[in-house]
């Protein structure tokens, strides 16, 4: 008799993006530590937060994805549990739904040590392919959206003295009580319907945050109503390290391969004015001015930040700018230039 069970493996298949001809995905195969994102005890809550950061790596796995139309492929998983999985395969978009979700499934492959599977070893995962061609079966896509979470779409607390009140959100805070500021999915559902409301217009989600809160993330989304979207976050020794190097932060990264490999999407870009999003955004548009459709900053409450950033774009006209204390005064501009549906607002 074992003095201690070993946890049961799982595969956490991030929701990631591609195109017709690219199959791009990733995740991270971990042992199933049974965070219950529902706990309410404080305890339990440290607990969570706890394991969701000691983490227990499934290394050098060797991991099959299946897709719909019996197509296989083989990843392996790096030091730290995660994988890759970045090849050309023609027809994907024939694959998708109506919304351009290509839906998959992930197992181990030949684990022979014992150990106990989640989820009878069928992992499901999805990748989206906006559908920029206009002939295509699926719906029409007209523009794309590059969201921040923290602070944009969700309380944080950035801007707290001493970051106090992001530590109490982060480790204190179930993800079903965490509040989205007000009218925000209302905002990001108008912006994926578009102009006719019946488009299709990807929302990326895009943060500082390490993958290590994916799945925190991911529900908290979920629970309060956001339009589904690829989540992108970055590995927890980057976002460790991120004032020791001198490398483009991660989330420009993301947006910028984004426009890579849409070359005809064009985005809006949707932030705050806590941190870093207001000179990300600006570098960004300034490098693409005739890709960046506006860029909505949040406000928040910190005078000096708000006076650096008004200053930063007084001059800026190429790219409509909007610093807004609320979801309304965006939906507002975003229906004057013809971004979302006058009769759905």
């Amino acid at each position: 008799m074992r003095l201690f069970k070993k946890d049961p493996l799982q595969v956490i298949v991030f929701q990631s993006y591609g195109t017709a001809s690219h199959l791009y995905v990733r995740g991270r195969a971990l042992e199933d530590e049974s965070i219950d994102l529902e706990g309410k005890h404080p305890i339990k809550l440290l607990i969570n937060a706890y394991k969701r950061f000691e983490t227990d790596e499934v290394i050098n796995a060797t991991l099959l994805l299946k897709l719909p139309n019996g197509q296989i492929f083989e990843t392996v998983t790096d030091d730290e549990g995660y994988f890759l999985l970045d090849v050309k395969v023609d027809g994907l978009d024939a694959l998708a739904n109506e919304e351009g979700w290509l839906s998959f499934e992930v197992a181990f492959k030949d684990f022979t040590n014992k150990r106990i599977i989640q989820l009878e070893n069928r992992f499901p995962g999805e990748m989206l392919i906006p559908c920029i061609d206009q002939g295509s079966a699926t719906k029409a896509v007209s523009f794309g959206v590059a969201s921040d979470i923290d602070d944009t779409i969700l309380h944080t607390g950035l801007v707290s003295t001493l970051k106090w009140r992001v530590i109490y959100n982060t480790f204190l805070k179930r993800a079903s009580k965490r509040s989205p500021l007000e009218g925000a999915a209302e905002f990001y559902h108008l912006l994926h319907r578009g102009k006719t409301g019946e488009e299709a217009n990807p929302i990326f989600y895009v943060s500082h945050s390490p993958w290590n809160m994916y799945r925190y993330l991911e529900f908290f989304l979920k629970k309060n109503n956001f339009p589904k979207g690829p989540i992108l976050l970055r590995e927890f020794g980057k976002f460790l390290n991120r004032k020791k190097t001198q490398e483009k932060p991660q989330k420009q990264h993301e947006i910028l391969n984004i426009l890579k490999t849409y070359p005809e999407l064009k985005l809006i870009l949707i932030g705050d004015s806590g941190e870093h999003d207001a000179d990300i955004y600006l570098e960004i548009a300034e490098l693409h001015p005739d890709r960046i459709l506006a860029i909505y900053l949040r406000s928040v409450k910190h005078k000096k930040k708000m006076l650096r950033v008004k200053g930063l774009y007084e001059n800026y006209k190429t790219t409509p700018v909007l610093l807004v204390d609320s979801s309304k005064q965006a939906m507002e501009h975003a229906r004057e230039n013809g971004f979302v549906s006058e009769t759905l607002i």
